[in-house]
């Protein structure tokens, strides 16, 4: 089973099966966790890490960095509702 996780497209297919959920779920906790999984598919395309501990411990802190950054995107982003300070029937 470890030797599956040094393989970068099943980080991928993991990232694509986390962006799904994200899909069928309200919220952006598996968004997070989606882009971390791509980022080690990445990480291990490009570099041949054996060490399975070392990318989880990747996947987990680059998912965190993701989440946090999301959330800091999606909480600028307003509602497009309009508060209202004087209702014209007042007189």
């Amino acid at each position: 089973m470890e030797s599956f996780l040094t393989i970068w497209w099943v980080w991928l297919c993991i990232s694509l099966g986390l962006g799904v959920i994200e899909l069928l779920v309200p919220g952006t906790i598996f968004l997070g966790f989606a882009l971390g999984a791509l980022a080690v598919a990445v990480l291990v395309g490009v570099l041949s890490v054996t060490n399975v501990p070392a990318l989880l411990a990747v996947f987990a802190g680059l998912s965190l960095i993701a989440w946090v950054v999301l959330r800091m995107v999606f909480r600028r982003q307003s509602s497009g509702a309009r508060v209202v300070t004087h209702d014209i029937n007042d007189n």
